[in-house]
């Protein structure tokens, strides 16, 4: 499909889940920014695995466990290539976002992070990317500052100079907002924090489903994301780390294939990227995503990025038409998010009545807490966009909302 121009009726039809009807309608699937569909080429290679490679990785002479072993680790080539890292050392295969922000955390932070230290973050971060440093700076005793929004929903990065001092160990900034689609400028800000010495780390989770993302280009220190929403395997994700940084940090979890050699009186560590992978790891999840990544390359970043877009102009238009609803998506770059309210009516009796309706939204905090509380409100109605959305996806959910309208008139 590559180089060939977008189709998203043939992308649709890769995707079984959603040639379904739910209340008797036909499933409008607008959840992606909570977990993305899997495509008929991921599914196959989890069977696949499965039903002919099944066996435990890295210890096993025997081939199925020879199989698995190159499964995995081609696995770990692949999203080498998919993100530019330099090397497949520097790919850490976890269970998502949230532990790979975890693993930092506790691993890196717990090692350079001391009493009066800062850590930064934004008033934009999903909770994964906010509770762990304020469990790191209650541990340690350091200060967790937070960078505002303003009233777009954009970073206000006139202020990150003055919040990066002396005293500022690392930066964590979104890349993509998963409650209001704003794509922040990550490069500049890694550019601005390096320039006083400050490592970062970017939480991609909600950007590779959307478009390409080249690690070395970024130049960050670390980047987090999950399988599941870019259209891979629940419970796999990747926390990517400049080699150089891993190197400098002590093993996070202690187990079974982080060691080289293990006695009562001490432990010798294995090298990168093994020291912070304990246990038997989640080998279907990452050949999965890796099948996740080549139905990606297949269908083409440059073309799902342009698709996107182009739903989400439309979307915008479409919900400005909607009397008495307040879209908070304003950013000056968004993807893939429209999140909006409707006049005296809750968040959570919209998205019931849109259920009934067959269209799948978001109403909630979107574990978003502090910066929905920048624009004054507790929830929001979130919906998501992904490749297989149509046009008629809009169209859908604009005629739920009028109905939801006539409804609370």
């Amino acid at each position: 499909m590559s180089g060939a121009p977008f189709d998203v009726a043939r992308v649709r039809a890769d995707f079984p889940i959603l040639h379904q009807e739910v209340r008797g309608r036909p499933l409008v699937y607008l959840d992606s920014a909570a977990t993305t569909q899997k495509p008929q080429a991921v599914i196959d290679a989890l069977v696949r695995y499965y039903t002919q490679d099944n066996a435990n990785v890295h210890r096993g002479v025997h081939a199925l466990s020879e199989r698995s072993t190159k499964a995995y680790e081609g696995a770990r080539e692949r999203v080498r290539r998919f993100i530019n890292a330099r090397d497949t050392k520097e790919i850490i295969f976890v269970r998502g976002c949230t532990e790979a922000i975890n693993l930092v955390a506790q691993s890196y932070g717990r090692s350079k992070v001391g009493p009066g230290d800062e850590v930064l973050i934004t008033a934009m971060e999903h909770h994964s990317n906010i509770v762990p440093w304020q469990m790191l700076c209650q541990q340690v005793g350091a200060t967790l500052k937070m960078l505002p929004v303003d009233e777009r929903g954009d970073l206000r990065l006139e202020q990150l100079e003055a919040n990066l001092t002396e005293r500022t160990r690392l930066l964590a900034v979104t890349h993509v907002s998963n409650a209001l689609g704003t794509v922040n400028p990550v490069r500049d800000i890694i550019k601005r924090a390096h320039a006083k010495g400050v490592p970062v780390l970017v939480d991609g989770a909600q950007a590779l489903a959307h478009f390409r993302v080249d690690v070395q280009d970024l130049d960050c220190d670390f980047y987090a994301f999950s399988g599941h929403k870019m259209f891979g395997p629940t419970g796999i994700g990747v926390l990517y780390g400049k080699a150089s940084v891993l190197e400098s940090m002590p093993p996070w979890q202690g187990g079974g294939d982080m060691i080289l050699t293990v006695t009562m009186e001490k432990t010798v560590y294995n090298r990168l990227p093994y020291r912070f992978e304990a246990g038997t790891p989640d080998i279907s999840g990452a050949v999965g995503l890796a099948a996740a990544m080549d139905y990606l390359d297949a269908v083409g970043m440059d073309a799902i990025s342009a698709h996107d877009q182009g739903l989400l102009e439309y979307g915008t238009r479409a919900l400005e038409g909607v009397p008495g609803l307040k879209l908070f998506s304003r950013a000056r770059e968004r993807s893939g998010v429209l999140s909006f309210l409707m006049e005296d009516v809750h968040a959570h009796d919209v998205g019931t009545i849109l259920d009934r309706e067959g269209v799948a939204i978001r109403a909630g905090h979107h574990c978003a807490q502090p910066l929905l509380s920048c624009f004054g409100v507790a929830a929001t109605v979130r919906a998501s966009l992904a490749m297989y959305n149509t046009r008629e996806d809009i169209d859908a959910l604009v005629r739920g909302l009028h109905k939801v309208r006539e409804m609370f008139a």
